[in-house]
């Protein structure tokens, strides 16, 4: 009897392999997702009856849910819009079968559901709600227009996807899975997450029983993003990386093995804007292939680096952005010749201190300086005053403190969503290359 390894969710097949690892899923998970699990195949009544027989094996498996894969998804690409252009691509091809002939017997050229009738349709349709008890005889009683899809107009508007693929089930929700199967697994994922409902289904890379039968090692199955799937997040000081890297290991553990940083324990050695945007133009020019988001601050130099960027033609797998503009940024005191007066740092003064919770105990409120002149931008450079004291008070924050608002992370949590937006066009991008 085979013993398969499989990829499910909410106990849907979306791949199995026997006698070999198949599809690598790791990267889907994290290490705190290996766990023991209740295996539908599992003789549970021969375990009791020979108790000095191990079941721990048979049961270990990754899993976690389909609302916290999400954006793990979408960091390897798999973005609703990466989906949609994989669907119009099946829609597409469908047409392709029926085009260049002109027999009287050539079927009609189909028409097929637009992508946002598609997602109106998964979302008419939980998994959860979809009867998963098995039946012998579902696809006769389906052809004889009885049952739930029978009557669904939806599913002949599908994609048909390979010609050659089971589009029947043993049950409504085997049926479902199959019907939306000429999706990649990957863009399944993401498109069943489009249904609120489903996004407390478990994803499960089921390995125990594989290699329990001595198929494979429990070391041949790794959690965490691949090397080749990480992005380098290259700064212009210690302080930006040492923030970023606390602040996804604080906010975002669901996808910090994502994100790498130049290492700057000892020293950053492209610290500064001028020596930030010299590596940048150095990597676009011998066309590495890592994935890099070079990041600027949100002042004066900061601007006028990232401008003199936009003149390359950067590869899809690189970025340049700058820290983003915030409201409120836009009326922070500012002290120059005339005194300490209101003004929008934004492009001006806002290094990723100002990101960070400036309400500090037993300190004045928070400003900038203005420093030099930036001439080409007709702008001043300005800089936080005492930064250094901001930073402390983010690395000694405790966890508590931050979950009970105690010490304020919103700005933090934008910079760290608008990191997350470029990584997922990236993704994207390279992913839609691929394919193309």
């Amino acid at each position: 009897m085979s013993t398969p390894i499989t990829l499910t969710v909410g106990d849907i097949e979306l791949t199995y392999n026997t006698g070999y690892v198949g599809m690598d899923h790791g990267m889907l998970f994290q290490e705190r997702d290996r766990q023991r699990r209740r295996h539908p195949s599992i003789n549970y009544d021969y375990y009791e009856q020979h108790p000095e027989e191990d079941v721990v094996q048979s049961e270990m498996c990754f899993c976690r849910t389909l609302g916290s894969m999400v954006s793990r998804l979408e960091l390897l690409g798999y973005t609703l819009s990466a989906v949609k252009a994989a669907y119009e691509i099946q829609s597409a091809l469908d047409s392709d079968r029926y085009a260049g002939s002109e027999a009287d017997d050539t079927p009609a050229r189909p028409i097929r559901l637009t992508f946002e009738q598609f997602v109106t349709f998964i979302r008419a349709h939980a998994v959860r709600d979809l009867k998963d008890e098995y039946n012998d005889g579902y696809d006769a009683e389906h052809a004889q227009g009885r049952g739930r899809f029978a009557s669904e107009p939806a599913i002949a508007l599908l994609p048909e996807g390979d010609p050659d693929r089971d589009m029947g089930g043993y049950s409504e929700r085997s049926h479902f899975g199959a019907l939306i199967s000429f999706l990649d697994p990957y863009s399944t994922l993401r498109i069943l997450a489009e249904n609120p409902a489903n996004l407390d289904l478990e994803v499960v890379w089921d390995y125990g029983n594989f290699v329990a039968a001595g198929w494979a090692e429990n070391g041949d199955f790794v959690a965490g993003a691949r090397r080749t799937q990480t992005y380098l997040i290259a700064t212009e000081g210690t302080s930006d990386t040492h923030i970023l890297k606390r602040g996804f290991a604080l906010l975002r553990p669901d996808i910090k093995d994502f994100f790498r940083f130049i290492d700057v324990e000892d020293r950053h050695p492209f610290s500064g804007t001028g020596n930030l945007s010299k590596f940048a133009e150095g990597l676009v020019k011998i066309d590495v292939q890592n994935r890099v988001v070079f990041l600027f601050d949100n002042d004066a130099e900061g601007i006028d680096a990232f401008r003199g960027l936009q003149r390359f033609t950067f590869p899809v797998n690189m970025r340049a952005i700058v820290l983003p503009d915030l409201e409120e940024l836009r009326n922070f005191p500012a002290r120059g010749p005339c005194g300490v007066e209101k003004a929008d740092i934004n492009g001006r003064a806002a290094a990723i201190e100002c990101y960070l919770d400036l309400r500090l105990k037993d300190r004045p409120l928070p400003q900038v300086t203005w420093t030099n002149y930036k001439e080409s931008l007709g702008i001043y450079q300005g800089a936080l005053d005492f930064k250094d004291s901001y930073a402390k008070a983010f690395y000694t924050a405790t966890p508590d403190a931050i979950a009970s608002g105690a010490y304020d992370v919103s700005k933090l949590h934008v910079v760290l969503g608008a990191l997350f937006a470029q990584c997922c066009e990236i993704a994207a991008r390279m992913l839609g290359t691929a394919q193309g």
